[in-house]
């Protein structure tokens, strides 16, 4: 009697199993395997603890806009370590019981947010702990290799509600101010009231949807991820980073303005098609543009000066002339012969 196809299919990924199974219980007798098995144990505790946060996070992703690029992050994030593996090739399996201060760091946070009922600080335990998980595994090294892709991660957790209320304001303002300037520059009869653009009879509301503080988060991730993953000076990283925020208020005024333009011209429709799908996709490109005009501006920004000192002259080598070697007389020969000449003459 034949098995079926299936069984043997559940047979094979069984003893795989048992075979691993087997493989990790004599690995575990070793010292080094013993404390590897530990650390991966602990790992995978680490994630089942962090579990409702992710999920938490997740769903924010996928409802609100403005953590959209969340997904992205944890991308890049192993970008940015797959670049920096060349720059520390000593990272190696070397445990290190120095991590633990930072899991302790990091279970005092959660603490505090789960007192507070604190739900950004929740998230930002897990970076500690990520940290802490780092140095448990390769020691210093490894946390020195994978800081920037930890720090990196910040982007994908939500921000203080306080801190997006103080923002959204003011970006608000720039906004509709910069708008109603360059649509006048059209030659539009745009007025702004308050957070409202006026153009004839139609309204233009920049709500807080529209303030742009989900593409400021965005691009400060991108210009983050540009910043470490090139090979350029504190200097130019640092301006990278903080070109975020004029990039962001120019995409997003380039963005209200192309919706104004196309409400009075194409309609009302058109103009929200363009604004919440087509516009959103064109802003990336538009940044990375940016980006790479500014790359281009601080490398012919600064003109590397020549090293001082004397110009080198290209001459012709001195061509030097054999003479044969000067033969010395002695003074008494030449007194002799002297005298000889003066007594032949005489």
């Amino acid at each position: 009697m034949t098995t079926p196809s299936g069984s043997n299919w559940h047979r094979s990924w069984r003893d795989r199993l048992v075979l691993c199974a087997r493989r990790l219980h004599e690995e575990a007798r070793l010292p080094k395997g013993r404390t590897f098995c530990l650390l991966l144990l602990f790992a995978l505790e680490l994630l089942w603890a962090y579990a409702p946060t992710l999920a938490g996070m997740v769903r924010r992703w996928s409802n609100d806009p403005q953590y959209s690029h969340g997904f992205l992050v944890p991308v890049f994030a192993g970008i940015v370590l797959w670049v920096r593996r060349t720059q520390h090739p000593g990272v190696a399996f070397k445990p290190s019981w120095g991590g633990l201060p930072w899991l302790l760091f990091a279970a005092l946070l959660r603490l505090a947010a789960a007192a507070f009922y604190l739900e950004w600080l929740d998230a930002l335990s897990l970076l500690p702990a990520l940290a802490g998980l780092c140095v448990l595994l390769g020691g210093g090294p490894a946390l020195k290799w994978a800081w920037p892709a930890v720090g990196f991660l910040l982007f994908m957790m939500p921000a203080p509600y306080q801190l997006e209320v103080a923002l959204a304001h003011p970006l608000q303002r720039v906004a509709t101010d910069a708008s109603t300037y360059l649509l006048q520059t059209f030659g539009l009869p745009a007025v702004a009231q308050g957070n409202i653009i006026h153009i004839d009879d139609v309204k233009l509301g920049v709500v807080e949807a529209c303030s742009g503080l989900g593409m400021l988060v965005t691009f400060f991730a991108l210009s983050t991820a540009v910043a470490l993953v090139l090979a350029r000076g504190w200097t130019d990283r640092i301006v990278l980073f903080l070109s975020a925020v004029p990039v962001a208020l120019a995409a997003n005024v380039v963005r209200i303005t192309l919706t104004g333009l196309l409400t009075l011209t194409a309609g009302g429709a058109v103009a929200r098609i363009v604004y919440h799908d087509l516009a959103g996709w064109l802003m990336m490109p538009l940044a990375l543009a940016l980006l790479w005009i500014e790359l281009k501006f601080l490398a012919n920004l600064f003109v590397e000066e020549a090293p001082t000192g004397p110009l080198p002259l290209d001459l012709p080598p001195a061509v030097t002339e054999r003479r044969s070697p000067r033969t010395e007389v002695p003074v008494s020969q030449t007194r002799s012969s002297g005298e000889s000449q003066v007594a032949t003459g005489a």
